[in-house]
C-alpha cells in the first residue's frame, strides 16, 4: 500500500513495530523481509512513487525527477559530481542494472582487517543467490551488445587486455539506450518492480514524500523517527513513527546526513566517515563509422586489465562503456562555439569509456544547520595517479579499436556509488554499526544500505546492497522479537 506525503495534513502519529528509511536496494529488502515474518513495518521515502509510464525519455524532466539535487549533487569543492537516486527502488530507478558479486578478496578483507563477522565468501553464497533469482540476473549475451561496448570489446581484444560480458537485472528489454532515465519499458527487475510491491503484498505500507528529520533515541535505544511530508516544496504534515526497530537504509549520504541530525552516540567521532564513491573520467573517441552509442544496452561489457583488489594496489581501475544522450554530451565536451559545434556533430560517431576508481580516499559526508549533505572528498595522490592512468588505459582502447581523436575533458568526473560512511566492524573505535548491522550503542538501530562497506567494492554495489541487507535481515527479526 502506498500513501503519498502529499495527501497527509497535520500531526501524524504512527505505531509500529519497525520503520525503513528508504526504499532503494537495501530498504527495500529490509522492508520485504519484515513484512514477509509478519511485522507491521512502514517505510518512509523522501521521493516519489514512479511508474513506467513517467518514465519520458527527456533528459531535462527525467534528471531532476529521478536524481537528488535534481541532478547537481556533488563534492564541496564542486570537483566531482555525485549522482544519487530518489523516488520508491532509489537509484535502481536510474541506473544501468550491473549486477556484480562483491568481490571474494573483499569480503575477506571486510573479514580479516575490519573484524566484520560472517561475510566470507562462503558466508554470503546463499544470499548472493537468493538476490540473483529473485532479480531474473543473467548474463548479456553478445547479441545484445551495442557498438559502444564492442568498442571496448575490440579494443581489449587487441591489446590483448582482460576483459568479458557483465551481468544485468532484466527482463524484455527493448534496448532503448534510456535506462538512466528510467525504463518505460518495465524491464528492470528492480527493488521498485519486485521487492517493494512483495513487501506491499505482505502488509507493507509505504509512505512517499517524507522525508526523516531524525531517529528518536535516549542515547541507548532507538524508539522511532521524525520526519516531514511534502507536496513539492511546501511541508504538509509532520509524522512522529513510534517503532521498535529503526533500519536506516537512505544511501550512504542520506543516512550519514540522517545520524548527524539525530546527535546519536559517536563517541569515536566515526558518523559520516569513510566515505568512497568510485571516481571516473570519461575518454571520448571519434569513429570514422556509426556508433550510435546512445541506442542500445550503456554497459555490457567489461575490462579487468587494471584491477585488483588488495589495498594499496597499483591496479585499481575498472573500465567500461558509458554513455550520455544530447544534453549531458553537450555539458561535458571542451570548447565553445563552432568548435563544440563540430564536436557534437560527432555524436553518432563517438565511443566513450569510464575509468572508475577502486578508490582508497577516505571521504566524509556532514549536514548543514538546514538538514543539507556536505560531501568533502579530496583524492589522494594515489588515487589521482590511478585515475590519470585509466584515461591512459581508455586511451589506448579506444586507439586499438580504431579511434582517429580522443578526448578525454578534465572536468568531467562523475560518482555514482557513495559508500562507507556508516561502516560495519568489530572496533567501535573504527566502525558505526557491528556486524549485524546494528548500531554499536543505540540497539534497534541498523544500518542496511551501502554506508556499511568498509571498502569501496571496485564495481557496481547494488547487488552487494541487496545481499548485505538480506544477510542482515535476521538480526534485525532477532531483536524485534527480543523487544
Amino acid at each position: 500500500m502506498i500513501v503519498r506525503g502529499r495527501d497527509l495534513k497535520g500531526d501524524v502519529a504512527l505505531d509500529v513495530d519497525a520503520v525503513v528509511v528508504g526504499t532503494g536496494a537495501g530498504g527495500s529488502i529490509a522492508l520485504r523481509e519484515l513484512a514477509r515474518a509478519g511485522a507491521k513495518v512502514v517505510a518512509l521515502e523522501r521521493g516519489p512513487r514512479l511508474l513506467p509510464v513517467d518514465f519520458n525519455q527527456r533528459e531535462d524532466e527525467m534528471i531532476p525527477l529521478l536524481f537528488e539535487d535534481g541532478g547537481g549533487r556533488a563534492t564541496d569543492d564542486l570537483a566531482i559530481r555525485v549522482l544519487q537516486g530518489r523516488g520508491v527502488g532509489g537509484s535502481t530507478l536510474h541506473n544501468t542494472n550491473l549486477c556484480k558479486r562483491t568481490p571474494d578478496a573483499i569480503l575477506d578483507l571486510w573479514s580479516t582487517k575490519y573484524g566484520v563477522a560472517n561475510v566470507r565468501p562462503a558466508d554470503m553464497r546463499d544470499e548472493f543467490e537468493r538476490i540473483e533469482a529473485d532479480l531474473s540476473v543473467s548474463e548479456i549475451p553478445a547479441s545484445m551488445r551495442n557498438a559502444n561496448n564492442r568498442v571496448l570489446e575490440e579494443g581489449c581484444a587487441a591489446l590483448g587486455w582482460r576483459g568479458g560480458p557483465l551481468r544485468h537485472n532484466r527482463v524484455g528489454c527493448a534496448q532503448s539506450g534510456f535506462c538512466e532515465l528510467g525504463c518505460v519499458f518495465d524491464a528492470k527487475q528492480n527493488a521498485a518492480k519486485i521487492v517493494v510491491p512483495d513487501a506491499e503484498a505482505h502488509g507493507a505500507i509505504v509512505y512517499t514524500d517524507v522525508g526523516v528529520e531524525s531517529v528518536v533515541h535516549d542515547g541507548k535505544r532507538a524508539s522511532g523517527v521524525r520526519a516531514i511530508a511534502r507536496d513539492g516544496e511546501r511541508t504538509v504534515a509532520s509524522l512522529t513513527v513510534r517503532a521498535k526497530i529503526v533500519v536506516l537504509a537512505a544511501s550512504a549520504i542520506g543516512s550519514a546526513v540522517i545520524a548527524h541530525r539525530s546527535a546519536l552516540p559517536d563517541p569515536h567521532a566515526q558518523i559520516g566517515r569513510g566515505l568512497r564513491i568510485h571516481p571516473g573520467g570519461v575518454v571520448a573517441g571519434v569513429f570514422d563509422r556509426d556508433i550510435a552509442g546512445h541506442r542500445g544496452i550503456p554497459q555490457s561489457y567489461e575490462c579487468t586489465e587494471h584491477l585488483s583488489f588488495e589495498e594499496g594496489s597499483d591496479k585499481r581501475v575498472w573500465i567500461v562503456p558509458a554513455f550520455a544522450h544530447p544534453i549531458a554530451t553537450a555539458a561535458m565536451l571542451p570548447g565553445f562555439g563552432a568548435r563544440h559545434m563540430t564536436a557534437m556533430r560527432s555524436y553518432r560517431r563517438l565511443a566513450v569509456l569510464t575509468p572508475m576508481v577502486h578508490d582508497e580516499t577516505s571521504g566524509t559526508v556532514t549536514a548543514t544547520d538546514d538538514g543539507r549533505p556536505i560531501l568533502h572528498y579530496a583524492m589522494t595522490d594515489a588515487d589521482r595517479a590511478q585515475l590519470a592512468k585509466g584515461v591512459a588505459a581508455c586511451t589506448q582502447v579506444l586507439k586499438a579499436a580504431g579511434a582517429r581523436d580522443v578526448t578525454a575533458p578534465a572536468r568531467a568526473i562523475t560518482a555514482v556509488h557513495p559508500m562507507g560512511t556508516l561502516r560495519m566492524g568489530a572496533d567501535p573505535r573504527a566502525s558505526v554499526v557491528d556486524s549485524t548491522g546494528e548500531h554499536h550503542v543505540v540497539k534497534g538501530l541498523f544500518v542496511a544500505d551501502g554506508s556499511l562497506f568498509p571498502t569501496s567494492l571496485g564495481g557496481p554495489p547494488q547487488i552487494s546492497i541487496y545481499a548485505m541487507a538480506l544477510h542482515l535481515a535476521p538480526h534485525v527479526l532477532a531483536r524485534l522479537r527480543a523487544a
